[in-house]
């Protein structure tokens, strides 16, 4: 897919512009339209690298976390607990990685309506492939250093915290 041609002017800052004009100055404006545009610019590079293995973010994201886990499987609650997102989009992550022979689902010994997704021997080697190919265009953030990554985590943690992502211990 070819890259649209660039504007010759910051379409933000011309909208932060008009928005002066007719309702004041808001700053938050700008920095949630940054924000939404920096994450589908991130979500479209990151999903380009991903998708060659038959993977979306979410998926990655999903394989990422059981090769973090012990056992290399968790209940069906617990990921979705973990990437923050709702049951459903659990099962539909899931069900596409069984699909693809990357994870396999069982029923969990220790609560019997419970399910366990594990991942497979496959879904390793993908995850470890994508891995690499990813830190290889530094997440779709090589404009940034390593010190600017790190502003931009702890900009973004009060955000999180506010939405109860999970409690600040200090």
């Amino acid at each position: 897919m070819p890259k649209p041609l660039s504007l010759p002017f910051d379409p933000i800052a011309r909208a932060d512009e008009l928005w002066r004009r007719r309702w004041g100055a808001v700053p938050s404006m700008v920095a949630i339209t940054s924000v939404m545009r920096a994450q589908q610019i991130l979500l479209g590079q990151v999903d380009a690298v991903v998708k060659p293995y038959g993977l979306t973010f979410a998926r990655y994201e999903a394989l990422v976390l059981l090769t973090f886990s012990q056992a290399g499987e968790l209940p069906m609650s617990k990921i979705g607990e973990r990437l923050m997102v709702h049951p459903t989009s659990v099962t539909n992550t899931i069900d596409r990685l069984v699909k693809s022979g990357l994870v396999d689902k069982r029923p969990n010994p220790n609560d019997g309506r419970g399910i366990l997704a594990s991942i497979t021997d496959k879904g390793r080697e993908v995850v470890e492939a994508a891995t690499h190919d990813l830190m290889a265009m530094d997440f779709g953030l090589e404009a940034y250093d390593d010190e600017e990554c790190a502003k931009i985590f702890a900009l973004l943690r009060p955000l999180r915290i506010a939405a109860g992502d999970f409690q600040d211990a200090g």
